[in-house]
């Protein structure tokens, strides 16, 4: 069999993407017949030993390839396992038949659209950061939210060294209690929209993504998935250039 760059094996066996790979091997976390690996290293799927923490990294031989659609409820970590025992989105997609991974992110106290896969190469172009697709939530607020308020919420936020991209921002809903806002967003960086509001003065009681490019959370039951069809994920591999 060819070899490959170590950081694309790991896509291929569907553990992770490609920089979070190249990051493992930064850290040390990966070795190849024994020996740590190095950046860029290449690999010969079924003829030499990978290891990530450890474990052997086995390049699946028939496992047929799943990306799904979560409605992921609140109280759920996006990751498949938890050294505090929390619950995991692991769970809600066990009965998938193959072992599923999240892309992207979604906060524990968040709910709504998650995208799951054992397809390593779509996994990595929808994490790239030339994946440029809108996400969108809806961000239930306390009382009245001011059109100042919605209009700075759509200017930049520095998150982790880097200001993000301008948001767009609507009022969806309102009444004595709460407004709901409609919040677009392109980066889906670390609790972006909750910052957002936050340097608004604005406390959230809920936050649902409803849409991530051309998919639509719609009337999926929470905590429940769907296999996405070959359009779907067509028009997702679209928007990506990775």
């Amino acid at each position: 069999m060819e070899s490959v760059r170590i950081s694309k094996y790991f896509t291929d066996c569907g553990v992770m993407s490609r920089r979070a790979a190249d990051g493992a091997v930064e850290r040390g976390e990966v070795k190849i017949n024994g020996v740590t690996a190095e950046l860029g290293q290449k690999v010969t799927p079924g003829v030499d030993t990978v290891t990530w923490k450890g474990k052997n990294i086995v390049l699946p031989a028939t496992a047929a390839k799943l990306t799904v659609m979560l409605n992921k409820p609140r109280g759920y970590l996006t990751t498949l396992s938890d050294d505090k025992g929390r619950h995991t989105v692991a769970e809600l997609v066990a009965d998938a038949g193959v072992r599923l991974y999240p892309v992207g992110r979604l906060d524990m106290d968040s709910d709504g659209l998650l995208i799951l896969t054992n397809d390593g190469d779509l996994a990595n172009r929808l994490s790239h950061p030339s994946h440029d697709v809108d996400k969108v939530y809806l961000a239930y607020v306390d009382g009245h939210v001011t059109a100042e308020q919605m209009n700075n919420m759509t200017l930049p936020i520095e998150i982790d060294g880097k200001m993000t991209s301008p948001a767009c921002v609507r009022k969806a809903a309102y009444n004595q209690v709460e407004t709901a806002l409609e919040v677009t967003i392109h980066d889906g960086r670390n609790r972006q929209v909750r910052r957002l509001c936050e340097r608004e003065g604005l406390h959230v009681r809920k936050l649902t993504r409803v849409a991530e490019g051309p998919l639509l959370l719609g009337e999926l039951e929470e905590g429940k998935w769907r296999k996405l069809s070959d359009k779907e994920i067509r028009k997702l591999k679209e928007k990506s250039h990775a």
